[in-house]
């Protein structure tokens, strides 16, 4: 079990994490103070410190400093409530895994964490190969028959989009193929790069995922490539970067349409060389690495606006992947909302066991412009809000509720875009009515159900907006 150290002198944000954290599987100790946050070191191995950036004793820079010096096999994530990029620069450089934000948001903690402490364990076992080459070398390129598997979060559906992805998945899985998986966000492209290193030779090999989105043209060079301590100020540790963490198995680059054109010339460099130089060493460190990269946007395009080099869109073009959108894969909406109700059972230590056929016709007809991400944290909240076995409508974000309540006699439930035929109205009331329901709800729709932005294009108050979302039943 991985274990994890809180240090924050807010007990009750430090207990609330406690909580949270244990019921999602780690083994939690929290300290109220620096001080008493490095005894605990001392007397105990921790796979990760979250430790708060504002402590009455000290401050998070020199927690850190303490523990890449004293325990640098332990990863460390400061939390802020001061989203300055300047010292989060600071804070990376000088080690930490990374930093979040105040407010907390349990699901961008979780996903932060898990993705430390994943690389916490390839630097780990990156540092073992290193003194052992005979031990890393007897597990490159393995042979043998196994039987497809996918990622935890993958779910193999049986719509004919979900099979057609399977079998694409299954085809270039055993060859040393990069990969571009493209798709609308929240398809689910960093599970299918999963899947695919799953199935590989390389599957007992470290899989990186790095986020392309979030990086710094400051940050980047060292997040890729790695740096020598002393290499600039603030370099006081070596540092490995992602090519280097992910030698002998998968780098999987998310959203890499967001890289800077000179970040992009440097990368095309070490993908066509397979060879990486840390900033601030002349030792060149050959790479044995596959490379899965994903994008929402067309590369094509960003080539012919000059936003992404050509020479390495076809580097990375060995073999493409289309995810399809949730709305085009039929039931298996509802395969998806099982596997995520299970998931959200076990996390909330529930035991909702079925979604009513109110819900399941919601469902089925609802556009899910966020995708499989969407339909997961709907699952997610609704099991929280459900006292019952089953999930009613009421349990439903806003916007579902409003998008149930259009009327219609008629709906398409294959996936497609749902068809709506309305009553027809002969009186003028009436026809006024649904003309002003109507116009709300797309309104609404529009802004992802933002009320200040649907009052100002609508030309009325936030008041009024309420009275009349309250009179055609849009609230709660």
């Amino acid at each position: 079990m991985n274990k994890i150290l809180i240090i924050d002198d807010e007990v009750n944000t430090a207990l609330l994490l406690s909580k949270f954290l244990t019921r999602n599987g780690f083994e939690v100790t929290t300290a109220s103070s620096g001080g008493n946050g490095l005894e605990q070191l001392k007397s105990n191995d921790f796979n990760l410190v979250l430790c708060d950036y504002r402590l009455e004793d000290t401050d998070g820079r020199e927690i850190l400093k303490t523990i890449k010096t004293q325990y640098p096999k332990t990863g460390v994530i400061i939390i802020t409530g001061y989203s300055d990029i300047k010292m989060a620069v600071e804070l990376i450089k000088m080690g930490a895994y990374d930093y979040i934000t105040k407010p907390l948001y349990p699901d961008e903690i979780l996903t932060t964490i898990n993705k430390a402490i994943e690389t916490h364990h390839a630097l780990l076992e990156a540092a073992e190969q290193e003194t052992s080459p005979a031990a890393s070398s007897s597990k490159t390129g393995t042979k043998e028959t196994r039987k497809q598997v996918f990622s935890n979060e993958f779910v193999s559906g049986n719509s004919r989009p979900s099979k057609e992805l399977s079998r694409q998945i299954e085809l270039v899985a055993p060859t040393n193929y990069s990969v571009i998986i493209m798709g609308e966000s929240g398809t689910g492209k960093e599970s299918v790069a999963k899947s695919i290193h799953l199935n590989s030779p390389r599957r007992d090999q470290p899989f990186i995922a790095m986020d392309c989105g979030s990086l710094t043209k400051e940050l980047a060079q060292s997040e890729f490539f790695g740096h020598e301590k002393g290499s600039f100020t603030g370099a006081l540790y070596t540092k490995i970067g992602h090519f280097e963490m992910a030698n002998g198995g998968t780098l999987f680059l998310d959203e890499v349409g967001n890289l800077s054109y000179d970040i992009q010339a440097a990368l095309l460099r070490t993908v066509q060389e397979r060879k990486v130089k840390r900033i601030g060493s002349t030792k060149e460190i050959d790479l044995d690495v596959r490379i899965i990269v994903a994008t929402n946007e067309n590369l094509q395009d960003a080539i012919q606006k000059g936003r992404f080099r050509e020479d390495l869109y076809h580097r990375f073009n060995e073999f493409s992947i289309y995810m399809p959108p949730l709305r085009e894969r039929g039931n298996d909406v509802m395969q998806l909302a099982s596997h995520f109700l299970k998931s959200a059972n076990q996390e909330l230590g529930r035991s909702v066991s079925d979604f009513s056929m109110e819900v399941v016709e919601c469902f089925m007809n609802y556009r899910w412009q966020g995708n499989i991400r969407e339909l997961k944290n709907v699952v997610r909240r609704a099991t929280l809000l459900t006292e019952g076995d089953e999930i009613q409508m009421k349990a439903l974000p806003l916007e579902m509720l409003a998008y149930s309540k259009a009327p219609a006699t008629e709906s398409s439930l294959d996936g497609n875009t749902a068809t709506v035929v309305r009553e027809t109205r002969h009186d003028l009331k009436n026809a006024a009515l649904e003309a002003e329901y109507d116009t709300i709800l797309k309104v609404l729709r529009e802004v992802n159900f933002n009320k200040t932005k649907a009052a100002e294009i609508l030309k009325i108050d936030r008041k009024t907006l309420y009275n009349k979302m309250k009179a055609i039943n849009l609230g709660r």
